[in-house]
């Protein structure tokens, strides 16, 4: 921390990167259903398309979190639901496009992530800490 940075400064970075990353998270995800209901909807079966559907509709549900807990200047639980939609999501989106089913079997750890990192920012709001 500089001389010119103070103590409430500092704890603004996070938060604003945050609400950042919700924010493109969001965008994504309204660009990547667009993808899906014009580009995939013919190229891919109706169970493929459901599963990336699904990827795309946590995705969203994701980055509202993290919008609301950037908002709120929660930093662990963000990251643990970006990382947690980044597996999630990620592990949706290319057995969707590949077929390949194996990918499903990660799909699970994204969900335990996102989990815990909502928990983790619901225990911090409990404490009334900015972590």
């Amino acid at each position: 921390m500089t001389q010119l940075e103070t103590t409430s400064e500092v704890r603004v970075r996070p938060a604003v990167a945050s609400v950042r990353i919700g924010a493109v998270l969001a965008a994504v995800g309204v660009a990547l259903g667009a993808f899906a209901s014009h580009a995939l909807k013919d190229r891919v079966t109706p169970d493929l398309l459901a599963i990336f559907e699904t990827g795309v509709r946590y995705q969203m549900y994701a980055a509202l979190a993290i919008l609301v807990l950037g908002a709120l200047g929660q930093r662990r639980g963000p990251l643990l639901v970006l990382a947690g939609t980044a597996v999630f999501s990620g592990s949706l989106y290319l057995l969707a496009l590949s077929g390949v089913r194996w990918l499903g079997a990660i799909t699970p750890i994204g969900g335990v992530l996102l989990i815990v990192g909502l928990l983790l920012a619901a225990v911090d709001a409990g404490r009334g800490r900015e972590r």
